[in-house]
């Protein structure tokens, strides 16, 4: 899941960081670059709302194969590209491919590790993100700088079928899988019943059903307050740095810090919320005690609007992107711990899909506002830092308000935290 996720990521930011370049050759100005963005995650969003409920219905082992043959089918279309229109439809054919990665992967995580160990192992495959961006931010420039930038979408395309031979030969299901000892397998299916039997009165929710219970909410709003905040630093940072004043040849080092630090924020949520629960405290304690930390710590965005100074913008832009990441492996663990396995997909789904359709209106946002403040120089994306500084944090006080035991806990619609 790791691996799928370095390469969904780095197929994902080819046109981010290609993005300075293609809006020169293509006269783009910041709204057709986010009007190509929004296409994206309009599909993307679509795409994980329908495609959680399939991949719990059809399994994860058959549903990932599919999904990174066809966008990594997509991602070496995309070669042929020829301007706005058609990078806007292979942009949109990449978001639908792409979309089912998170929750097949929670999923995943959801049917192999015992609750003291999901989120670490959330927190890993979720680092796959943030070293595909890393990967990617050198990778891709490189290629561009040797070979244009056709040969940077044909080349992350193949590394997907590559992955398929690994992920074909690697990944059963623990009840199945070949690789597995009975005394592990005893150990998996323990956790699993102790987890499922908590409550009374267990019950499949419908969607109707999910959507009535305030831990669907949380869930929902852990994704959709943090991701796009992400996805502005994903999508956004190389345009934020030319409007800086920085050239991207001499800033490259810069565009890999996010990344880097998410990296690290990822295992520092999944271990410390690991370590906590070993420590005695209770499941929804700590993993609420690392949204704390992630909800503050991405404040860390609004001081880079008062300077000038590279270093000082990638290491404050890094701090963010540390507790972030910290903020998004709880996130994506909590369908997990709140739901049975029939269920976590579908609301891992949701809520992805949730952050994409608000990542959508940001991307609108901030592609008309930075383009009408043009004329303010380094100034022109101040408002928007601003904001993306602050809607994690509001996140992160509905998440503890939300997020509790109550009578649908005692009904069994969800797990005891």
């Amino acid at each position: 899941m790791f691996a799928s996720t370095v390469i969904n990521y780095i197929d994902r930011q080819t046109l981010s960081f290609l993005s300075p370049y293609l809006k020169i050759q293509y006269h783009w100005s910041n709204t057709d670059y986010a009007i190509i963005a929004v296409l994206f995650r309009i599909a993307y969003s679509v795409g994980q709302l329908g495609f959680g409920k399939w991949i719990d219905k059809v399994g994860t082992r058959r549903g990932l194969s599919l999904t990174v043959v066809y966008y990594s089918i997509v991602s070496i279309l995309t070669s042929l590209a020829r301007g706005f229109y058609s990078f806007a439809t292979f942009r949109f054919l990449l978001g639908a491919g792409e979309s089912p990665n998170w929750p097949a992967a929670t999923k995943a995580v959801s049917e192999w590790f015992p609750k003291h160990e999901r989120g670490l192992a959330t927190a890993f495959y979720d680092s796959g993100s943030s070293i595909g961006g890393a990967v990617g931010s050198v990778l891709i420039i490189w290629i561009y700088r040797h070979w244009g930038w056709r040969p940077a979408f044909v080349i992350p395309g193949v590394l997907g079928f590559l992955w398929l031979i690994l992920w074909r030969w690697i990944y059963y299901p623990p009840e199945s899988h070949p690789f597995v000892s009975d005394e592990e397998r005893e150990l998996i299916a323990a956790d699993k019943l102790e987890s499922e039997t908590q409550g009374v009165g267990r019950a499949r929710p419908s969607w109707k059903a999910l959507f009535k219970l305030p831990q669907t909410w949380g869930s929902i709003i852990a994704r959709a307050f943090t991701d796009p905040v992400w996805f502005f630093v994903t999508d956004w940072f190389p345009i934020y740095l030319v409007t800086k004043g920085f050239k991207l040849e001499t800033a490259a080092i810069a565009l890999s810090v996010p990344f880097v630090a998410a990296d690290f924020g990822n295992f520092f949520g999944g271990i410390m919320s690991g370590y906590l629960i070993k420590r005695g405290w209770s499941l929804g304690a700590a993993r609420k005690a690392v949204v704390i930390f992630g909800g503050v710590g991405v404040t860390m965005l609004i001081p880079t609007v008062f300077t000038t100074k590279l270093s000082l913008i990638a290491l404050l832009v890094g701090i963010a992107a540390f507790c972030y990441a910290a903020f998004s492996t709880i996130a994506n663990v909590l369908p997990g711990d709140l739901y049975h396995s029939e269920s976590v997909a579908s609301v891992s789904g949701i809520g992805g899909s949730a952050a994409g359709f608000l990542t959508i209106i940001a991307f609108l946002f901030v592609g008309h506002l930075s383009d009408a403040r043009q004329g303010m120089a380094g100034h022109s994306f101040d408002p928007i830092i601003i904001v993306a500084g602050i809607i994690p944090f509001v996140g992160m006080l509905l998440v503890l308000l939300l997020v509790r035991n109550n009578k649908a806990t005692e009904q069994g619609l969800v797990k005891p935290i």
